[in-house]
């Protein structure tokens, strides 16, 4: 993760801006209960790439997409494999997924995405799934079709 820039306004101190401008996640933004941090496309996060579903055990995760494309990923563990339920984000929607539920993001090159999220939530507070060969097949061609509707 690399640091976000973080600008001052000439006159006073009171409003500062942070912008993360580098590939991939960066929690730019940390205060005691909460942080926010921003998703850049990376390659692991691409529209094809995603191969684990995740899970916060204490928080809600909040997106919001600012740029691009994005695909948001809900899923259930069923004995039957992965069920997903996929979101093409609208730019400035917020997005809410609550805790204890599967998900990733699928991100175009272009794509910028706001996370909310507990504090520290990057440093620990996950489990992750790794989808199987068909499992990820499927996921691709759903996001597939979702993005040429």
């Amino acid at each position: 993760m690399t640091p976000a820039k973080k600008e001052h306004n000439m006159n006073t101190n009171f409003i500062e801006t942070y912008y993360h401008d580098k590939e991939g996640y960066n929690p730019f933004f940390i205060r005691d209960n909460w942080q926010v941090a921003q998703l850049n496309y990376m390659p692991e996060q691409g529209l094809v790439a995603i191969h684990k579903m995740d899970m916060h055990l204490e928080t809600d995760e909040v997106f919001v997409l600012t740029k691009g494309t994005a695909v948001l990923i809900a899923g259930s563990d069923t004995e039957n494999g992965f069920q997903f339920e996929l979101k093409k984000m609208q730019t400035g929607v917020t997005y809410n997924i609550p805790l204890k539920t599967w998900h990733n993001i699928a991100i175009d090159t272009d794509a910028e995405v706001i996370i909310i999220e507990k504090s520290n939530t990057h440093l620990g507070d996950f489990i992750h799934h790794t989808l199987d060969n068909d499992e990820q097949k499927r996921l691709f061609m759903d996001i597939h079709s979702l993005l040429n509707q």
